[in-house]
């Protein structure tokens, strides 16, 4: 490792050094120093066209200093430094108080599994005032932020059900969709390329001097990538031509994974709730552009309801998985696409099971988990019978607890050992109804145009 070495464990400074973009090769580099550390990230934009719009310019730049923030938190993790220096960027007091909540939010399971309290820590101090603020209207009374941007969706794709399903209403619903990604994943490559789109795949390399702190004792664990990735593709939208940059979060992102000894809630899918989702949102409408929707389309529906429509979608069985050890930025972690031991692959079952036969289910697992012993345990916890949820991306504890009581009715399933084990409980048989209808008086921020067209079909 180059440069002066770092000091395991708590840093003094964090800073938030430069960020820039060459329109000539679409690399973006983000650079941060921890003491006296220097870090560099790049991603790049594949093939994007330089907008000749200056709006759209200057809100690309406004995004990236946006991203160049919320990045920061794979690295200040490391050290949680006690100062955080801003650099050349501009912090009013609603991007201050987004960033509090998101870091202490989405290093909330970090600190939960390392057993600390970030709260006297996390401190992003505003260095301009709101009236300070660029002016945002021209002489003539015109918004600046007001941008020229197609209506048609850069749809975020990550391999599972969960986006397959996103991108398939939007086309139902005939809306222009361009899925895209974030990482060399194959699994993603193929899931696309059975949908017959083309993928826009932006690369993301992490500073190369994290894996060395790390390897020296530097403070490491859970981070909100799907923040990450969400800044990441707000800047593709602006450099492609999107207006909407769409999401699949659904509505169990919001249930807190558990509660800490201060009764604070720790929630592994954060920076997918709808808490998250609507703070982004102001950030992007007040410091950004207004014309720019991002938003979850599957808030509304259950993942009950998700995993029926994508049963429908058959072509997408065979290559699709919901397996988070697929999905790494170095690569996949198993052989095939199931590991079939995690609680991914443990609620995909349960999931899939209402709606197939046990023979479909094992075609594409290739094992019947719902038949293993040594899968009980895992059941428990998603159903709540444990201490607590799994630190994944799973399903509430109460459509899991439908889920496994709707099994114990089946004949095709009620004999499986996972669940006669489980509907010993009276959690499982006191368990609710299945939801298979979307619930769009909850609290969603799908446009009203898009979301009128999704009740149409």
């Amino acid at each position: 490792m180059q440069g002066v070495e770092f000091k395991a464990r708590q840093a003094d400074c964090f800073s938030f050094s430069s960020h820039d973009y060459d329109p000539a090769s679409g690399v973006a580099t983000l650079s941060y120093r921890v003491d006296g550390q220097n870090l560099q990230e790049k991603i790049t934009f594949p093939w994007a066209p330089w907008p000749v719009d200056a709006s759209r310019q200057a809100a690309f730049f406004k995004a990236l200093e946006l991203l160049h923030l919320i990045a920061g938190i794979s690295y200040y993790k490391a050290g949680l430094a006690r100062h955080i220096d801003l650099g050349e960027c501009e912090v009013d007091p609603l991007l201050a108080d987004f960033l509090n909540e998101f870091y202490l939010q989405g290093l909330g399971e970090f600190a939960y599994v390392n057993q600390l309290d970030l709260s006297a820590v996390i401190n992003f101090q505003a260095n301009i005032t709101a009236e300070s603020a660029p002016n945002d209207e021209t002489s003539e009374g015109q918004s600046k932020m007001a941008l020229d941007l197609p209506e048609r969706a850069l749809v975020a794709m990550g391999g599972g059900k969960d986006s397959l399903v996103c991108l398939q209403m939007l086309r139902n619903a005939g809306i222009e969709v361009q899925p895209a990604c974030v990482g060399a994943s194959a699994l993603i490559g193929e899931t696309v390329k059975a949908s017959g789109l083309p993928l826009i795949r932006v690369q993301r390399q992490l500073a190369q001097g994290l894996s060395a702190m790390n390897a020296e004792g530097a403070w490491n664990g859970h981070v909100p990538v799907t923040a990450i990735n969400s800044a990441i593709l707000l800047c593709a939208g602006l450099l492609y031509g999107y207006r909407h940059v769409v999401f699949a979060n659904e509505s169990s992102a919001n249930e807190a994974t558990l509660q800490d000894e201060q009764g604070r809630e720790v929630n592994h899918q954060y920076s997918k709730s709808i808490g998250f989702e609507k703070a982004f949102r102001d950030v992007i409408r007040q410091r950004i552009s207004p014309d720019i929707e991002y938003f979850s389309l599957l808030r509304p529906y259950s993942e009950i309801a998700i995993t029926r429509k994508f049963v429908e979608m058959s072509r997408f069985h065979s290559v699709f998985s919901s397996c988070n050890r697929n999905f790494h930025l170095d690569g996949p972690r198993i052989e095939g696409r199931w590991c079939q031991d995690c609680p991914k692959c443990r609620f995909a079952a349960l999931a899939l099971a209402v709606f197939m036969t046990p023979e479909q289910l094992l075609a594409i697992q290739g094992k019947d988990l719902l038949d293993d012993e040594e899968q009980v345990n895992g059941f428990k916890a998603l159903c709540g019978l444990e201490n607590h949820k799994p630190f994944e991306c799973v399903g509430s504890i109460a459509e899991s607890r439908a889920a496994m009581r709707y099994l114990s009715q089946s004949p095709k399933w009620q004999c499986k050992r996972v669940i006669r084990l489980l509907v010993e409980y009276e959690e499982i048989r006191d368990g609710g109804e299945l939801v298979l209808q979307p619930d769009f008086e909850s609290e969603h921020c799908i446009p009203e145009v898009i979301a009128a067209r999704l009740n149409a079909i």
